[in-house]
Formats: C-alpha cells, sequence, structure tokens
C-alpha cells in the first residue's frame, strides 16, 4: 500500500504562498522600474514641448499650442496635458482620462528670465494586469516549477516500509502505557506492581524458611540433645509439624543406635528431607501466587464482562467546572448553592420513582452534593425491576433541570455551573469516575453498563459511541443520545412536577 507524504497538503499551501509572493515581487519590481523610466521620458517631453511651443506660448495662439499639444498626447503613455500662461490661466487643455491618470510632471516655461507660461503632462498609471500580461511567461514557468517541487515532494517524502513499521510499533507502545495508566488510575496500581509485591513477599517467606530448616539440620548434627529443646521452641503448622516430626524421629533412632555411620545416615537423610520440604514450599509459593494472580485477572475479566450480573446502579452528576470557580467562590455563596443542588436532586428522584414504569426500584442512599458532584444508588428489588432505565432517567432528569437552573442564575447574574452525567453499575463507578473526568463534556451523559443493562433501556434510549476511544472502557462506555415520545413526556411531567414542588416550597417558606 502507497502512502501518502506527511502533511502534503501544509506543503502544497506553503508552495502556494511561495509563488504569491513571487508574483508579487516580480510585480512591484517591475513597477518601479516602468515608473522611473516614464518619469525620465515624462521630463523629456515636457522639455521638448516646451521649446516647440515657446513662440506660441508667448502670443497666445490657441490654435497652435492645440495643434503641437494633440501630437504628444497620441504617446501611450500620456494621458492629459495642460499648457498654461504666465497669469495662471488654461490656454490648451489636451486630453482627459480621469481613470488612468497618474503622476503629473510640471514645467515653466521661460523666455531669458521672463516666466511666459508653463506646461503640466500627466503620465498615465501603471497596470498590474499589465505587468502580468507584460511577464506571462515567467509567471507561467514559476507555477510550474512550484507544481514541479509539490509532485517532487510527495514522491520523495512519502514513509518507507521501515518508517511504518516503527511507527506502528510507537503507537502500539503508546496505547498499551495509556491502558496501563488508565488501569492504574482505576485500581490504584497495576497487576504487575501487585504481582511484583506478591512474589517479593512469597520469596522471602521461601528463604525465611529455608534458612529455619537449614539451621535445624545443622544444629541436629552438632548437638542433638540441644536440637530437642530448639525444636520444640519452633511454632510452624503444615509443612513444619511434619519436618519437625521426622526430624524427632530421626533423632530417636540416632540415640538408640549410638553409631556414628547412623548419625551420618540421618544428617544425609535430614538433608535430603530439607531439600524436599524446601521445593514443596516453593511449589506452593508459586502456585499460591498463580491462584492470586489468576483471582486478579478474574476479578478484572468479571469487572469488563458484557454480560456480568447487577441489581444497583450509580448515577454520578458532576459539575463541569472547567477553570475551578467553585473552589474558589466564597463559603456563604457556595454552601447554599450545593444545598439548592441536593434538593433538586432529591425532589428529582422522589418524584422519578413515582413512576409506575419504575415500580420496583428503590434510592438507596440520600446524595448530597459538594464541590465535585453528587452520586445516587438506586437498587432493583426484585428481577423484574428496571435498575439501569431508571439510573438513565435520572441522570438525564437532573441535566434538565440542572440547564433550567444554570440559565436563570445566569439571567440574575449568580453563581452556577453547568453538569455532567454517568451512569453504570457499581462493578464500573471508579471507571465512570474517571471517564467524566477525562472524556465527559457539558450537558453529556455517559452510560457503562452491561449488556442486560443496555436491553433494559434498549427500547427508550438511543446510545451512541465515544470517538477515537483510547481505553478499554472508552471502548465499552455509550453516550446519551435521545429517546423517543414518550419518554420525552414521561421526563417532562417529571421535570414539571420538580419545578413545581420547588416553587410551592418557596411560596410556603415565604408564607411561613
Amino acid at each position: 500500500m502507497t502512502y501518502l507524504a506527511p502533511r502534503q497538503g501544509l506543503f502544497a499551501i506553503i508552495i502556494l504562498v511561495s509563488f504569491c509572493l513571487q508574483t508579487l515581487l516580480l510585480v512591484i519590481s517591475t513597477d518601479q522600474q516602468l515608473t522611473k523610466s516614464r518619469e525620465q521620458k515624462g521630463e523629456q517631453m515636457v522639455a521638448q514641448l516646451i521649446d516647440e511651443a515657446r513662440l506660441s506660448l508667448e502670443n497666445k495662439d490657441r490654435v497652435s499650442l492645440s495643434v503641437i499639444a494633440n501630437r504628444y498626447t497620441s504617446e501611450q503613455d500620456v494621458a492629459r496635458i495642460v499648457i498654461k500662461d504666465s497669469n495662471d490661466e488654461i490656454l490648451v487643455p489636451v486630453g482627459n482620462a480621469p481613470m488612468q491618470q497618474g503622476d503629473t510632471i510640471s514645467q515653466m516655461a521661460t523666455k531669458g528670465d521672463a516666466v511666459i507660461g508653463s506646461v503640466a503632462l500627466t503620465l498615465k498609471d501603471i497596470s498590474k494586469g499589465e505587468i502580468i500580461a507584460m511577464q506571462w511567461p515567467f509567471v507561467i514557468g514559476s507555477l510550474i516549477f512550484h507544481l514541479f517541487l509539490w509532485l517532487l515532494y510527495g514522491y520523495v517524502a512519502r514513509p518507507t516500509k521501515e518508517q511504518i513499521n516503527a511507527l506502528s510499533r510507537d503507537i502500539q507502545d503508546l496505547h498499551r502505557e495509556q491502558y496501563v495508566q488508565s488501569g492504574q488510575l482505576s485500581y490504584g496500581r497495576a497487576p504487575n506492581e501487585n504481582y511484583a509485591e506478591e512474589r517479593d513477599s512469597a520469596t522471602v517467606s521461601n528463604d525465611t524458611l529455608n534458612s529455619t530448616v537449614n539451621n535445624n539440620v545443622n544444629n541436629d548434627t552438632a548437638t542433638p540433645s540441644d536440637e530437642t529443646g530448639k525444636t520444640n521452641k519452633v511454632s510452624a503448622a503444615g509443612i513444619h509439624d511434619e519436618l519437625n516430626a521426622y526430624l524427632k524421629s530421626q533423632q530417636t533412632n540416632s540415640s538408640d543406635s549410638q553409631t556414628s555411620s547412623s548419625t551420618s545416615t540421618d544428617v544425609t537423610q535430614s538433608s535430603r528431607s530439607t531439600s524436599t520440604v524446601n521445593s514443596s514450599t516453593d511449589a506452593q509459593a508459586s502456585a499460591g501466587i498463580n491462584s492470586s494472580s489468576a483471582h486478579k485477572f478474574t476479578s478484572s475479566a468479571s469487572k469488563l464482562s458484557a454480560n456480568r450480573a447487577f441489581d444497583t446502579v450509580s448515577v454520578q452528576i458532576m459539575f463541569h467546572d472547567e477553570y475551578d470557580m467553585l473552589e474558589r467562590l466564597a463559603p456563604e455563596m457556595r454552601m447554599p448553592y450545593l444545598a439548592l443542588c441536593t434538593q433538586l436532586l432529591n425532589q428529582a428522584i422522589t418524584e422519578l420513582l413515582k413512576q409506575p414504569l419504575l415500580l420496583g426500584v428503590s434510592v438507596v442512599n440520600e446524595p448530597l452534593f459538594d464541590e465535585v458532584g453528587a452520586c445516587a444508588v438506586l437498587k432493583a428489588d426484585n428481577s423484574h425491576a428496571k435498575a439501569a432505565l431508571a439510573g438513565v432517567m435520572l441522570g438525564k432528569l437532573y441535566l434538565m433541570l440542572n440547564k433550567i437552573i444554570h440559565e436563570k442564575h445566569i439571567e440574575l447574574s449568580r453563581f452556577a455551573l453547568p453538569a455532567k452525567a454517568g451512569v453504570s453499575d457499581e462493578a464500573q463507578t471508579q471507571a465512570m469516575t474517571q471517564l467524566l473526568k477525562s472524556v465527559g463534556r457539558k450537558e453529556q451523559m455517559l452510560i457503562l453498563l452491561p449488556n442486560s443493562g443496555l436491553k433494559q433501556i434498549g427500547s427508550h434510549v438511543q446510545v451512541k459511541s465515544l470517538k477515537r476511544p483510547t481505553t478499554v472502557y472508552e471502548r465499552e462506555c455509550a453516550v446519551f443520545d435521545g429517546v423517543n415520545d414518550a419518554m420525552i413526556q414521561r421526563l417532562a411531567t417529571v421535570r414539571n412536577a420538580v419545578l413545581m414542588t420547588g416553587t410551592e416550597d418557596e411560596e410556603q417558606e415565604i408564607a411561613d
């Protein structure tokens, strides 16, 4: 497969700018040259005209002056000639082209020391189009040359196979690093770190056990009676008990036989048993590490599984605060605003759960807003309850209410922030928090649910995928894209009920 040169469009823009600048410089330089040559020519024509018209100008012979002036206006560069007498009265105006007027050259006509009149000659202005028409071979040649440079760049700068392979490897490494970083943010640290720590701890415990066994065997060889007392002080379970029992039996046999050969045999057998126990200990430690790693892998896979079971849904509401305005707000203004948001969310939950469609869904906690946002947890009390649909409806309902409150506060020049929402099951709560912070946008709702949850909302809600996902969670995450007409009517009804409830509460407070 043939790839284009990198940034070939940008190079085309550079080539076009270069061509335009070159043409502009050509026009400017040619204009200056023509202007100088025309000025010199105009001065010579004026001097020659004065010499020819001196006698007629002295006699104020208009007819002769007109004939002489008309002969000069036939020149291509002359636009107008005006001849005046000594009193500055116009005797002969020849030529009238105001749209072509350019520089005017004036000179006094004298006879001796006396001034007998003046002559003003106006040259035509130089047209830029005429200059380009004059220089058309150079302009076309420059255009062809720049096109050739662009084509040559597109051919020479194409990436080779080695560069494409290196770029693909860099992209894969970048995606792998982003995936590891997202895992660290979601779970606190990467699985490799957990495995390394468990392996180090297992190695330390294994080394401790080996040193204990070796010390026991060495002490048994040196002084069997003292070893009996030391062995009784060792507190161990499992393998340690079996090892101690074996060593005691060997000590008993060695004391009964009272022979050095028997003692050496016991030491040899003890050493062999020690190596056997060490190998079994290593195997058990490795098995423990493998089982722990397998457990973590299974746990992670269960969190990412699209078929995972769930009965509770978390609805996270976050402020879209790009400039950290809420933290800079004074407490006497921040606390009432957070209390208003909390009251609005609780009223929305109360009115929403009254819908017959959400029968069997209950709220687990009482959400409270802080500087980050709030989290409401909904639970399905039976298998027929639609907790996922309730969570999506609650998220959309609060976004609708917050938009109204935000616009009203802005009209009244009060502080308010837009919001964004995220709906997920409990296994994906931390992942949803990271998604809202990284890819969440204003007035947007993200959905991270298993297949059973998406099936609940499928007949009421339309969703779409995130553009250009970089992590596993971004690939599984869906974005709220709309609802059907029936759901719009339900949400509008609940929204009006919540707003009316807030209005009644305010009226009651005013009456009290």
